[in-house]
């Protein structure tokens, strides 16, 4: 897929706009949802996943083609997420409501089809439980909690999306997970 990606990518520097809707269109649900767990808003997470587009669209001459561009885009959202979340009133997204099941599909799926109506409830609760101790990590750490554990990103890409050195990933990996499991604790 990244080559047809480079592909792409050269039709739209010589002027095929066309070529882009297909890049948005390969994208869009990945960068929606590392939008959507770093602000735990939906109509946030639409915004600033569009503006992403907008922004790799405008500055697709500086894009590097000897870096995964899917690690571009993911720098681009992942910093305007950040930005959106600096932006806010401290408190305000962490006593924020994760709706129903929105944005859980990011979560493994139920193994059985045949699931209690119990244990589905206690699984939505629990992951609406995670998402939410997410949300509460601060921006630095949900960053690499979230590409690393949802989006399922390397350790090389992260650092790559994050322009940070790779042992500063992992020692952001790992005090996220600690802060996350003090969090969950009684869990």
């Amino acid at each position: 897929m990244e080559s047809l990606v480079k592909n792409r990518i050269k039709a739209i520097k010589k002027g095929d706009q066309n070529a882009y809707a297909e890049i948005v269109e390969i994208y869009k649900n990945k960068v929606y949802q590392l939008c959507y767990r770093m602000l735990g808003n939906r109509h946030e997470a639409e915004d600033v996943a569009q503006e992403a587009f907008i922004r790799a669209y405008i500055n697709i001459h500086t894009y590097n083609p000897d870096m995964k561009f899917s690690s571009w885009l993911y720098r681009i959202a992942t910093n305007l997420s950040i930005d959106r979340i600096r932006k806010k009133k401290p408190d305000f997204y962490l006593d924020a409501e994760v709706r129903g099941t929105d944005g859980l599909t990011m979560y493994s799926q139920l193994a059985s089809t045949d699931a209690s109506p119990e244990d589905t409830l206690e699984s939505l609760e629990l992951q609406e439980i995670v998402q939410k101790a997410i949300l509460k990590l601060p921006e630095k750490y949900r960053s690499v909690i979230v590409l690393k554990y949802i989006e399922e990103l390397s350790l090389q890409e992260i650092s790559e999306i994050l322009d940070l050195p790779v042992g500063t990933v992992k020692t952001r990996i790992h005090r996220g997970r600690e802060a996350l499991r003090k969090q969950l604790g009684h869990l």
